[in-house]
């Protein structure tokens, strides 16, 4: 069975959807079943400052994962989808906090990452979801 860039979509959503560390390994056991490599990112902070952590960070999950690998052009692949995903939620969180989970799948040449936070001032809290695909050959 071969995937496109919809259904990588939907399972980077998927992961960044998980509450537990458990249903985001069962989820990752599953897509695996199915030949796709995904990782899960938690993360926090105020947004602007955070921005940065969030990229490093989804690159190192990517690489400890085996979704990608040492090329520059696979860390420059998760780095913009990452950056892209989060651009998508910029106006909802510029200036507050915010708080989620970042989805990562690849399948073959298709990568895609989604981003599932809520944005929130004390009790007053909003949810925004960003989502990209990029292409590694």
């Amino acid at each position: 069975m071969t995937y496109g860039s919809k259904k990588i979509a939907r399972t980077a959503l998927r992961m960044a959807l998980t509450e537990t560390r458990e249903e985001e390994s069962q989820e990752k056991k599953k897509n695996a079943a199915q030949g796709i490599k995904t990782a899960a990112v938690d993360f926090g902070g105020e947004y602007l400052s955070s921005i940065n952590k969030i990229v490093e960070h989804a690159i190192v999950a990517g690489k400890r994962e085996g979704i990608i690998g040492d090329t520059h052009s696979e860390e420059g692949a998760i780095a913009g989808a990452t950056r892209e995903a989060l651009s998508q939620i910029q106006n909802k969180a510029i200036g507050l906090n915010v708080g989620g989970k970042l989805g990562i799948a690849r399948y073959q040449d298709h990568l895609s990452i989604a981003v599932f936070l809520g944005v929130g001032l004390l009790h007053l809290d909003e949810v925004a979801v960003g989502l990209a695909h990029r292409t590694i050959s």
